[in-house]
């Protein structure tokens, strides 16, 4: 048995770049800071994030640069050519299925989002 799930809670790193297309889709694209504890210091790693449809939708409505949420996904590699070099290029991805909206409703009044949803 395969398995290829990955579950991830951090801080967004920046407002949600969405692309509707004219099929209706939806795509969106975050990255998200998760905090790696080391003796000495904190030091984030960074994931970039890829969301569909629905999910998309609420993030681009509801995210914000700072905001703290919970993923859960499948990590998937970009290849794609370079275009000034030619050389292959990769970049991993995690494909998010579900999206959770966290931090207290202080962290939303102080980033100036709403407190209801």
């Amino acid at each position: 048995m395969d398995l290829n799930v990955v579950h991830l809670v951090g801080r967004v790193g920046i407002d949600p770049d969405v692309k509707y297309f004219e099929s209706g889709a939806v795509k969106c694209r975050l990255t998200l800071a998760v905090d790696r504890r080391t003796r000495r210091t904190d030091q984030p790693d960074w994931f970039n994030l890829e969301l569909w449809g629905k999910t998309a939708e609420i993030a681009a409505n509801y995210v914000r640069k700072g905001k703290q949420i919970g993923v859960t996904g499948s990590l998937k590699i970009d290849q794609w050519q370079d275009r000034m070099t030619q050389a292959e290029r990769s970049s991993p991805v995690i494909r998010v299925d579900r999206l959770d909206l966290l931090g207290s409703k202080r962290d939303e009044e102080a980033a100036g989002m709403p407190s209801e949803f």
